[in-house]
């Protein structure tokens, strides 16, 4: 059925079809007996996993950007996944880049991004998620603000002040330090400007406060990548998520003119997904902490795949737009059980 559904989306524009599908979820939803038609045929089996100190029903979550305002928790939760995770937020309201920043590229069951981190502001995020009926953990990403004025302490004491707002409602905060399409061209993945990040939201969460995890490129050297853990480890991080999106469009089989209409942006989906995978393996070799795989989950293979290189959990997000609600409970009835993970 969602293959009518699919086509149907995807004569609009990418935006305008995320809008529709969403909409047309929550109008399910709010029929009688809806939201319980919607669990029931995408129930999962138990899947448990414990990560964080918290209890997961399955491992599949869906990744930031998706409920980049924290819209559709509810309903989303309908859908089987085992945890959600909404923003970026970023402590001040964004529109993002110009339209159109969303591209899909169907024959490489891809899609490039520049949205440029749009969303109504962190302070919006919590005052929706103190309203939802918690089923799952809902983890928060926080990025800095798009403005290029907010360089050095300004753009730390942004991503602290997200922080300081979030702390409350989230099970875990996620740390977007790699975001390619926030404006600006800058990221907190260079060591020194990550050292004085990390230390300024250590102290925003508090000791008592949520989990910290920090979501990294798969872009990075293998250097790089270690000197990040080496820096995350001094400040109790929880984990790791690994990837964002990638630049490189070396596998792709778009052509050059199409990819050249485009422009700029981030890659996600299929042709990530070794990227990825090699990253949580880089990341497997140098830290025992958790390891949130996401990158091209196409279904229970490239699960399974991110699992057997030492992934604990693993998101979708691009792969949920090609394959539709049933890649979860598709990839949830694959996965082995493995509680004490």
């Amino acid at each position: 059925m969602y293959g009518l559904i699919r086509f149907f989306l995807f004569r609009f524009a990418p935006e305008r079809a995320h809008r529709i599908a969403l909409s047309l979820l929550h109008f399910v939803c709010t029929l009688p007996l809806g939201a319980s038609l919607i669990r029931s045929l995408y129930k999962t089996k138990s899947n448990e996993r414990r990560v964080f100190g918290l209890s997961f029903d399955n491992p599949i979550g869906i990744a930031a950007g998706f409920d980049k305002n924290a819209e559709h928790v509810d309903v989303l939760t309908n859908l089987g996944f085992g945890f959600i995770e909404v923003g970026s937020v970023t402590a001040e309201s964004c529109s993002g880049n110009p339209q159109p920043r969303l591209f899909r590229l169907p024959s490489d069951r891809g899609i490039i991004n520049r949205m440029g981190l749009n969303n109504h502001g962190a302070a919006a995020a919590v005052a929706r998620l103190e309203k939802v009926d918690r089923k799952t953990p809902i983890f928060v990403n926080i990025a800095k603000t798009p403005n290029p004025e907010l360089e050095g302490a300004l753009g730390v004491e942004d991503y602290c002040t997200s922080a300081r707002l979030v702390r409350e409602v989230a099970d875990v905060v996620v740390v977007n330090i790699s975001c390619p399409n926030s404006g600006d061209g800058k990221t907190f993945e260079d060591p020194e400007a990550l050292d004085d990040l990390l230390a300024g939201v250590r102290e925003a969460l508090t000791d008592q406060g949520p989990p910290m995890v920090v979501k990294v490129s798969p872009d990075l050297s293998d250097e790089h990548l270690k000197q990040v853990v080496k820096i995350a480890n001094k400040y109790q991080v929880a984990g790791f998520t690994a990837t964002n999106t990638t630049v490189n469009r070396d596998t792709l089989t778009a052509t050059q003119a199409r990819l050249e209409e485009i422009g700029r942006g981030g890659l996600s989906g299929r042709p990530l997904h070794e990227r990825a995978l090699e990253t949580v393996r880089r990341l497997r070799a140098e830290t025992d902490l958790p390891i949130i795989g996401v990158g091209g989950i196409m279904g229970p293979a490239e699960a399974q795949s991110f699992i057997n290189a030492g992934a604990t959990l693993v998101q979708v997000y691009t792969g949920f737009i090609y394959q539709g609600p049933r890649l979860i409970k598709e990839v949830s009835s694959a996965l082995p059980n493995d509680s004490n993970c």
